[in-house]
C-alpha cells in the first residue's frame, strides 16, 4: 500500500453506476477540470460503496478532504439506495468513514450533464445537426446503460453571461414505455407479463436489450413472461456489427428506434436545443444509430416534427463522462463558495 497524503487540492470523483464504481482524483487548483488516476472497479466484488472508495483511495495513496460521488439513484435525502445495485449509504456517515470535510452526492446523469461543457469537440459526434453548431441550452442529456438515464443542462455558453449552467436531475427514465407498431406492443405485452409495469428503462438499458432479443426471436413464454434464453448485451451488438446475425440486427434496430422515440419526447418535455447521447451502449454502435429509424422517430411528433428538425444531437465518446462531470460539479461548488 502506498503511504497516504492529502494534498488540499486534490478532490476525489466517483462515477458508480449498477456495473462499474469508477473513482479518480481531481485537482481543483487547476483551470480546467482533470480527471486523474481513473481507475474502473468491479461493484460486485464490494460489499459497500464505502469499501470501494477505501480501495481505491488506499491504491492511489490519497487522502482528499473534498469529494463528489455520482450515483445511479435519487439523491434527494440522506439515505442512498441504488437503483440497480443492492448499496446504500447515509451522506454524513459515509462522509464521516472516509474523512471528507465537504462530500458532495449528485445523481449519475446530473454528473454526465455536468460534463457537457467541457466536453471537446473531439468527444462528442454529431448524428444529426451541424457540427459547428453552438452549444444551446436546454440540452437533454440521457442515455442507456445499466439503467436509462435522464438530465437536463440549462444555462449558456456565452462568454460575455459567464458561460453559466446549471444541471436538472430527473428520473426521466422511468416514464411508462409507449409502443409504435405490432412489433413493440409484443414487446410490451410480455415485458407487462413479466414486470407489470414497463417504463422506457426497462427496453432501454443492457438488459432490455437482451430481452428485446429473446423476445424478436421467439426465445420467451408469452404467457408467464418467462425467457428460455438470454444472450448477453455485448454478444448481441457485436453480432448486429458484424451483419451477418439478423436476429441481432433486428434487436438492435429496435432499440435505436425506441431510443429515436424517446430523446424525441424529452427534448419536447425539456424544450431542449441539444440532445446529447451518452451511456456504456450507444458509442459502440454510432454508425449502426446513423442508419437506423433512430432519427426518424426522433422527429415522428406529429405538428412538431419541424421544431426538432432544428435540434443537434450528439453522442458523447467521453471515457468517463461522469469523473468529468462530477470534477466539473466541485469546481461550480467551489465557485459558488467564493461568491
Amino acid at each position: 500500500m502506498k503511504d497516504t497524503v492529502n494534498p488540499p487540492a486534490l478532490a476525489l470523483i466517483a462515477d458508480i453506476g449498477g456495473t462499474n464504481a469508477r473513482f479518480a482524483l481531481t485537482d481543483l487548483s487547476a483551470p480546467t477540470a482533470q480527471v486523474l488516476d481513473a481507475r474502473s472497479l468491479d461493484a460486485s466484488a464490494f460489499a459497500s460503496l464505502q469499501h470501494a472508495a477505501e480501495h481505491y483511495l488506499a491504491a492511489v495513496g490519497v487522502q482528499p478532504r473534498r469529494a463528489a460521488i455520482a450515483v445511479a439513484s435519487p439523491v434527494n435525502g440522506e439515505e442512498i439506495r441504488l437503483t440497480n445495485r443492492a448499496w446504500s449509504f447515509t451522506r454524513s456517515e459515509l462522509q464521516s468513514a472516509l474523512g471528507f470535510d465537504r462530500l458532495h452526492v449528485l445523481n449519475d446523469f446530473g454528473a454526465v450533464a455536468w460534463s457537457v461543457p467541457a466536453l471537446s469537440e473531439a468527444e462528442t459526434i454529431t448524428v444529426h445537426g451541424s457540427d459547428d453548431a453552438p452549444l444551446h441550452g436546454p440540452i437533454s442529456v440521457l442515455g442507456p446503460g445499466t439503467g436509462l438515464g435522464v438530465a437536463m443542462l440549462v444555462g449558456n455558453d456565452s462568454p460575455a453571461q459567464g458561460r453559466h449552467w446549471q444541471v436538472v436531475e430527473t428520473e426521466g427514465g422511468h416514464v411508462s414505455f409507449a409502443p409504435l407498431g405490432e412489433e413493440e406492443l409484443a414487446i410490451a405485452r410480455w415485458f407487462t407479463a413479466r414486470f407489470g409495469r414497463v417504463s422506457n428503462e426497462r427496453l432501454l438499458c443492457g438488459s432490455g436489450l437482451s430481452h428485446i432479443d429473446a423476445v424478436l426471436r421467439g426465445a420467451v413464454d408469452h404467457a408467464t413472461g418467462q425467457h428460455q434464453d438470454l444472450r448477453e448485451p455485448a454478444d448481441i451488438v457485436a453480432a448486429a456489427l458484424e451483419g451477418h446475425d439478423l436476429a441481432a440486427r433486428r434487436t438492435l434496430a429496435r432499440f435505436c428506434a425506441v431510443l429515436g422515440s424517446v430523446a424525441g419526447d424529452a427534448a419536447l418535455i425539456h424544450g431542449a436545443r441539444t440532445v446529447m447521447l451518452a451511456g456504456g451502449i450507444v458509442p459502440r454502435f454510432v454508425p449502426f444509430l446513423r442508419s437506423s429509424a433512430f432519427r426518424e422517430r426522433f422527429l415522428a411528433k406529429g405538428r412538431f416534427a419541424a421544431y426538432l428538425e432544428s435540434v443537434t444531437i450528439r453522442v458523447i465518446t467521453h471515457s468517463s463522462p461522469g469523473l468529468l462531470g462530477a470534477a466539473m460539479s466541485l469546481r461550480a461548488d467551489a465557485s459558488n463558495e467564493n461568491r
